[in-house]
């Protein structure tokens, strides 16, 4: 596959077993739904706060958010696209390119939830998300002649962005786009390549700077 996106430490995780009794949890927990289920910052910050590594985790609205962009992207109609999930608490999940995500975030949380708790999306005989069983470093040494790229704002500034990508379908590139708030990648994740590449001036979120990097591959490969 030409083009491999790894979304690293995504803020996707079920509510810790040591925060579920806190009122801020509970008010919200219902049994039988799966969106409670998933951690948000957005409604559970005042027990989030006893947490290690808070400014990573419960933002499922940023993956959500680059999902979109990339499941809707021309590269990806064009069947040129791979997409894993990487969650915080280092599960890997494999994103089937036909997959109509959700566009209702609280559907989204409960097809997150659902997939933390079940390990895999699947309707009648069709495989929407399946779990990547084994580590990063073996997922980017699973893809053949590859070239691997971390974006990040600390990265060295590209000169110039449309170089980035050869004019070659045939080369496989993985690239990899931090989806949490705050913070740095982790040193697993700096392990998998030497390249530590910003593509602008100014701090990007997320999903811009996926939609970015997307767009100057579909550029560079006359994906159009």
């Amino acid at each position: 596959m030409p083009l491999t996106v790894i979304l690293a430490e995504c803020g996707l995780e079920l509510i810790p077993s040591d925060i579920r009794n806190h009122p801020a949890i509970q008010k919200n927990l219902k049994k039988d739904s799966y969106p409670s289920k998933l951690l948000d910052n957005a409604i559970h910050h005042s027990a989030m706060v006893r947490l290690k590594d808070v400014e990573k985790r419960g933002r499922p609205d940023i993956t959500h958010a680059c999902l979109l962009n990339a499941l809707g992207s021309i590269v990806n109609k064009s069947g040129n696209l791979k997409i894993y999930l990487h969650t915080f608490e280092d599960k890997i999940f494999e994103i089937n390119s036909d997959l109509k995500i959700a566009r209702n975030y609280n559907r989204f949380k409960g097809l997150m939830a659902k997939l933390l708790i079940e390990d895999e999306i699947k309707i009648d005989n069709l495989q929407l998300i399946s779990e990547f069983k084994g580590s990063l470093n073996e997922l980017v040494n699973s893809i053949d002649k590859k070239e691997v790229i971390i974006f990040s704002s600390k990265g060295e500034l590209a000169e110039n962005p449309l170089l980035l990508f050869d004019n070659e379908l045939a080369k496989d590139y993985i690239v990899i786009v931090g989806c949490f708030q705050k913070g740095f990648f982790a040193d697993e994740i700096l392990e998998l390549s030497n390249r530590l590449v910003s593509i602008s001036d100014y701090s990007l979120d997320a999903w811009v700077a996926l939609s970015r990097v997307i767009t100057l591959y579909e550029i560079a490969n006359d994906i159009l």
